[in-house]
């Protein structure tokens, strides 16, 4: 199956939804190459990046599940880098 290496961007306006947003980002773990979080405290919010080597249907409904709760946002930048699993 061809896999694409993405870039996902969060931004997270509502703390209390940190658990529902883990939970997902355990869900696809396997996917995941990378995370890094950085709370911004001085406009009470998180910013997000997920790097991400997975089928582009995977990438989308995780990006898709994200930008689905509330107080959250989420952008996706693919590459060009494909492979396979």
């Amino acid at each position: 199956m061809e896999t694409r290496v993405a870039l996902i961007g969060i931004i997270v306006e509502d703390p209390e939804v940190t658990e529902a947003l883990n939970d997902l980002l355990h869900q696809y773990g396997s996917y995941i190459i990378g995370r890094m979080g950085l709370p911004y405290r001085k406009r009470n919010v998180s910013v997000i990046s997920i790097a991400i080597d997975a089928p582009q249907d995977v990438i989308s409904a995780l990006s898709g599940k994200i930008g689905r709760l509330s107080g959250v946002s989420a952008k996706t930048a693919y590459s060009n880098v494909t492979g396979t699993l």
